[in-house]
């Protein structure tokens, strides 16, 4: 239930469906005592929406059965036991697909001819992605990882292995670990391969890299294109192309740290020059407006800022949840609407924008 979340696979969900196109989105629980309660509030969302299809006469026969089934599918494989902060169950005739996500979300049933995305595209932007490519002489891993945790990439042409006319059992035990085997031309070669496969991932899923390795591996990528070079950071660790997550995580978790500090107080310095050249603007509403008229080249946000609104006309004014009207999840639409139109997204911790009302653009114009 945690594939990962790429710029391809989000147009992909959000393109076009056949109606219905059936979205149940809900925070959950990561421990007791809130997760006891998570299976018994799907069940009531699930429920919910299998009687919107039903009683929607837009909805032909042959594909309400085919939703209902789908949605029964989908709770058969929904893994609450290793929820995050939120759930997306979303389905359409002939598919569904499952999301767990590290924000919270207001709960909601919606049929439409699309799916309901802006806290999958949140979350996705919150979490910081990055990619660590783990090198050795005969081995290269990519792992995609966030704050949480990394994952080795089984796809994208990764993990590269190098073959030997004679095997040597003894050294396939020490992948990486015999320096000599970074002079000959064959493992510059295979680094060169590795490059090329990198920067194809990197081309079509920009993110922050990690490079790690031994010494003699970064010299040699370095060497074998440009992908070392243009990396965020390089680590010097030996052994990581046959690592485990955690070690890897732990590996590369300060250089991440590092790299997102770098990023809050670039954001700040962003946000202080347009200040001097008048395209600046804060608060809920009026950046919300400048997403709207697609104006906004770069939004900063607090990392756990939410707000329930209604629409007063012109602007928006504080409602209660669940109150008529009210918008849950508006921190999360403004954060959509503005990476639909090209803007860039940063997150600060909590109390960095507080005299801006916890949300701050850069405008275009």
């Amino acid at each position: 239930m945690r594939p990962t979340l790429s710029p391809a696979t989000l147009a992909e969900l959000r393109r076009p469906r056949p109606y219905p196109a059936v979205s149940i989105v809900m925070s959950t629980h990561r421990r007791e005592p809130g997760s006891e309660q998570d299976p018994i509030r799907l069940r009531g969302l699930l429920n919910e929406a299998k009687e919107k299809v039903q009683a929607d006469p837009a909805v032909s026969r042959s594909d309400r059965i085919d939703v209902l089934g789908q949605l029964d599918r989908a709770l058969t494989e929904v893994d609450l036991v290793h929820a995050e902060d939120g759930l997306a169950i979303l389905a359409a005739p002939g598919e569904h697909h499952i999301w767990s996500f590290g924000r919270p979300a207001p709960p909601r049933v919606v049929l439409s001819d699309t799916f309901l995305t802006r806290n999958l595209v949140a979350a996705h932007a919150a979490e910081r992605p990055y990619w660590v490519l783990a090198v050795a002489a005969d081995r290269v891993v990519l792992w995609g990882g966030d704050q949480a945790r990394v994952t080795e990439e089984q796809g994208h042409g990764f993990p590269l292995v190098r073959s030997y006319d004679e095997p040597d059992p003894e050294r396939r035990e020490q992948i990486g670990d015999v320096p000599s085997t970074f002079r000959d031309e064959e493992t510059k070669a295979f680094l060169r391969e590795a490059d090329a496969e990198a920067g194809k991932v990197l081309s079509a899923d920009p993110r922050p890299l990690y490079v790690v390795g031994e010494a003699a591996a970064l010299t040699l990528l370095d060497a074998a294109g440009p992908i070392a070079r243009a990396a965020t950071a390089q680590i010097p660790h030996a052994g990581l192309a046959g690592a485990d997550p955690v070690t890897v995580h732990r590996v590369v978790e300060p250089a991440v740290r590092a790299h997102a500090d770098e990023e809050v107080s670039d954001a700040l310095g962003r946000l202080d020059a347009a200040r001097g050249r008048r395209a600046f603007t804060s608060g809920l509403d009026d950046v919300r407006q400048a997403a709207e008229r697609g104006t906004v080249a770069h939004l900063v946000v607090e990392e756990n800022f939410r707000a329930t609104v209604r629409d007063a006309g012109e602007h928006l004014v504080p409602a209660e949840p669940g109150a008529p009207g009210a918008r849950e999840d508006i921190v999360d639409e403004v954060i959509e609407r503005a990476l639909d139109t090209g803007a860039r997204v940063d997150f600060v911790p909590d109390d960095t924008l507080a005299d801006e009302g916890r949300i701050a653009a850069v405008l275009r114009y």
